[in-house]
Protein backbone atom coordinates (compact mmCIF):
# COMPACT_ATOMS: atom_id res chain seq x y z
CA UNK A 1 0.00 0.00 0.00
CA UNK A 2 1.78 3.36 -0.73
CA UNK A 3 0.70 6.25 1.31
CA UNK A 4 2.89 8.96 0.25
CA UNK A 5 0.93 9.51 -3.05
CA UNK A 6 2.42 10.18 -6.58
CA UNK A 7 5.79 11.80 -6.91
CA UNK A 8 5.73 15.21 -8.50
CA UNK A 9 8.44 16.11 -10.02
CA UNK A 10 9.60 19.97 -11.38
CA UNK A 11 11.90 21.59 -13.53
CA UNK A 12 14.84 21.68 -11.12
CA UNK A 13 14.08 17.81 -10.21
CA UNK A 14 16.92 15.25 -10.57
CA UNK A 15 15.92 11.28 -9.71
CA UNK A 16 18.41 11.42 -6.61
CA UNK A 17 16.32 12.69 -2.66
CA UNK A 18 18.56 14.18 -0.27
CA UNK A 19 17.49 13.31 3.32
CA UNK A 20 17.09 15.73 5.84
CA UNK A 21 19.14 15.74 8.39
CA UNK A 22 19.49 17.88 12.02
CA UNK A 23 22.58 18.76 13.67
CA UNK A 24 22.65 16.08 16.42
CA UNK A 25 23.89 17.33 19.51
CA UNK A 26 24.47 15.21 22.39
CA UNK A 27 24.53 15.99 25.62
CA UNK A 28 26.05 13.69 28.45
CA UNK A 29 25.23 14.73 32.13
CA UNK A 30 27.86 13.52 35.04
CA UNK A 31 26.59 12.41 38.81
CA UNK A 32 28.05 16.22 39.92
CA UNK A 33 25.96 18.27 37.37
CA UNK A 34 28.42 19.06 34.67
CA UNK A 35 27.58 18.83 31.24
CA UNK A 36 30.01 17.79 28.04
CA UNK A 37 28.30 18.61 24.45
CA UNK A 38 29.11 17.63 21.31
CA UNK A 39 27.34 18.81 17.77
CA UNK A 40 27.69 16.37 15.31
CA UNK A 41 30.64 14.46 17.37
CA UNK A 42 32.90 17.51 17.85
CA UNK A 43 33.10 18.61 21.52
CA UNK A 44 30.96 22.21 22.23
CA UNK A 45 33.00 24.10 24.97
CA UNK A 46 32.08 27.11 26.54
CA UNK A 47 33.26 30.46 24.93
CA UNK A 48 34.08 31.49 28.35
CA UNK A 49 35.85 28.21 29.15
CA UNK A 50 33.54 27.90 31.77
CA UNK A 51 32.16 24.08 32.60
CA UNK A 52 28.36 23.47 31.17
CA UNK A 53 26.19 22.94 33.80
CA UNK A 54 22.58 21.91 34.71
CA UNK A 55 22.40 25.77 35.25
CA UNK A 56 23.55 26.50 32.19
CA UNK A 57 21.38 24.36 30.12
CA UNK A 58 18.92 27.44 28.47
CA UNK A 59 22.38 29.33 27.67
CA UNK A 60 24.25 26.41 26.11
CA UNK A 61 20.94 25.56 23.83
CA UNK A 62 21.30 28.88 22.62
CA UNK A 63 25.01 28.87 21.62
CA UNK A 64 24.27 25.90 20.08
CA UNK A 65 20.82 26.66 17.93
CA UNK A 66 22.57 30.35 17.42
CA UNK A 67 19.31 31.97 19.56
CA UNK A 68 17.19 29.04 17.82
CA UNK A 69 17.68 30.30 14.11
CA UNK A 70 18.56 26.39 13.79
CA UNK A 71 16.74 23.57 14.23
CA UNK A 72 18.43 20.54 16.18
CA UNK A 73 18.19 17.02 17.34
CA UNK A 74 18.84 17.03 21.31
CA UNK A 75 19.79 13.84 23.12
CA UNK A 76 20.78 13.95 26.87
CA UNK A 77 22.06 10.83 28.82
CA UNK A 78 21.37 11.22 32.25
CA UNK A 79 24.05 9.79 34.49
CA UNK A 80 21.51 7.46 35.57
CA UNK A 81 20.93 5.84 31.96
CA UNK A 82 17.87 7.49 31.25
CA UNK A 83 18.12 9.24 27.85
CA UNK A 84 15.86 11.97 26.81
CA UNK A 85 15.86 13.18 22.93
CA UNK A 86 13.85 16.02 21.34
CA UNK A 87 14.21 18.44 18.30
CA UNK A 88 14.87 22.24 19.43
CA UNK A 89 12.92 23.88 16.36
CA UNK A 90 13.31 27.36 15.29
CA UNK A 91 11.96 30.45 16.72
CA UNK A 92 8.91 31.63 13.98
CA UNK A 93 10.40 35.34 13.40
CA UNK A 94 8.28 38.24 14.34
CA UNK A 95 7.30 40.86 12.37
CA UNK A 96 8.01 44.54 13.34
CA UNK A 97 4.73 46.47 12.88
CA UNK A 98 5.44 49.80 11.10
CA UNK A 99 3.04 52.33 11.59
CA UNK A 100 0.98 53.50 8.83
CA UNK A 101 2.03 56.74 7.28
CA UNK A 102 -2.18 57.65 7.03
CA UNK A 103 -3.49 57.16 10.15
CA UNK A 104 -7.04 55.61 9.97
CA UNK A 105 -9.26 58.00 11.99
CA UNK A 106 -11.11 56.55 14.73
CA UNK A 107 -14.68 56.39 15.10
CA UNK A 108 -16.85 55.76 17.78
CA UNK A 109 -18.18 53.24 16.33
CA UNK A 110 -14.72 51.36 17.02
CA UNK A 111 -13.99 52.66 20.24
CA UNK A 112 -16.59 50.53 21.13
CA UNK A 113 -15.44 47.56 18.85
CA UNK A 114 -12.27 47.38 20.82
CA UNK A 115 -11.63 44.86 23.38
CA UNK A 116 -9.95 45.33 26.29
CA UNK A 117 -8.60 42.15 27.16
CA UNK A 118 -8.92 40.88 31.23
CA UNK A 119 -5.48 38.96 31.51
CA UNK A 120 -4.17 37.31 34.83
CA UNK A 121 -0.48 36.43 35.49
CA UNK A 122 0.71 32.67 36.16
CA UNK A 123 3.99 32.23 37.68
CA UNK A 124 6.32 29.20 38.89
CA UNK A 125 9.83 28.32 39.59
CA UNK A 126 11.81 25.08 38.47
CA UNK A 127 12.05 25.52 35.06
CA UNK A 128 15.42 24.98 33.18
CA UNK A 129 16.64 28.75 31.99
CA UNK A 130 15.21 28.91 28.52
CA UNK A 131 13.08 25.88 28.06
CA UNK A 132 9.97 25.77 26.58
CA UNK A 133 6.98 25.86 29.05
CA UNK A 134 3.91 24.78 28.10
CA UNK A 135 0.90 26.40 29.24
CA UNK A 136 -2.20 24.07 29.46
CA UNK A 137 -4.79 23.46 28.39
CA UNK A 138 -2.74 24.71 25.85
CA UNK A 139 -3.61 28.28 25.54
CA UNK A 140 -0.14 29.43 24.99
CA UNK A 141 3.80 28.77 25.03
CA UNK A 142 6.06 30.60 27.17
CA UNK A 143 9.78 30.68 27.91
CA UNK A 144 11.62 30.28 30.84
CA UNK A 145 14.09 33.32 31.59
CA UNK A 146 17.65 33.30 32.44
CA UNK A 147 16.61 32.53 36.07
CA UNK A 148 14.28 29.62 35.62
CA UNK A 149 11.34 31.21 35.92
CA UNK A 150 8.44 30.82 33.65
CA UNK A 151 5.55 33.90 33.25
CA UNK A 152 2.01 33.23 31.06
CA UNK A 153 -0.29 36.23 30.36
CA UNK A 154 -3.82 34.86 30.39
CA UNK A 155 -7.20 36.18 28.91
CA UNK A 156 -9.38 35.61 31.37
CA UNK A 157 -12.43 35.92 28.46
CA UNK A 158 -10.54 33.10 27.02
CA UNK A 159 -11.35 30.88 30.01
CA UNK A 160 -15.36 29.10 30.88
CA UNK A 161 -17.04 31.26 33.60
CA UNK A 162 -18.44 29.74 36.32
CA UNK A 163 -15.51 28.12 37.53
CA UNK A 164 -12.34 29.13 38.91
CA UNK A 165 -9.97 27.55 36.23
CA UNK A 166 -6.95 26.26 36.54
CA UNK A 167 -3.86 26.59 34.67
CA UNK A 168 -0.93 24.11 34.34
CA UNK A 169 2.62 25.63 33.20
CA UNK A 170 4.56 21.95 32.11
CA UNK A 171 8.74 22.54 31.20
CA UNK A 172 9.29 20.69 27.97
CA UNK A 173 12.46 20.18 29.21
CA UNK A 174 12.50 19.93 33.07
CA UNK A 175 9.54 17.76 33.29
CA UNK A 176 8.53 20.48 35.91
CA UNK A 177 4.42 20.33 36.27
CA UNK A 178 3.47 23.35 38.14
CA UNK A 179 -0.84 23.90 38.78
CA UNK A 180 -2.05 27.16 39.73
CA UNK A 181 -5.80 28.17 40.09
CA UNK A 182 -7.01 31.23 38.82
CA UNK A 183 -9.01 33.92 41.38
Amino acid sequence: MNLSGPRRTGPNDDDTTAPVELPHVLITVATDGTLIATVDGTPFASPDGTTWTRATFGPLMDAITQDRTIAVRVEVRESDGSVFTDILRTRKPRRAVSPSETPVPETRRSRHARRVPRLAEVTAEGFVPGEDVAVATIVSHTDATGTGEARALIDLDDLPTGTSPEVILFGRISGTLALRRLT
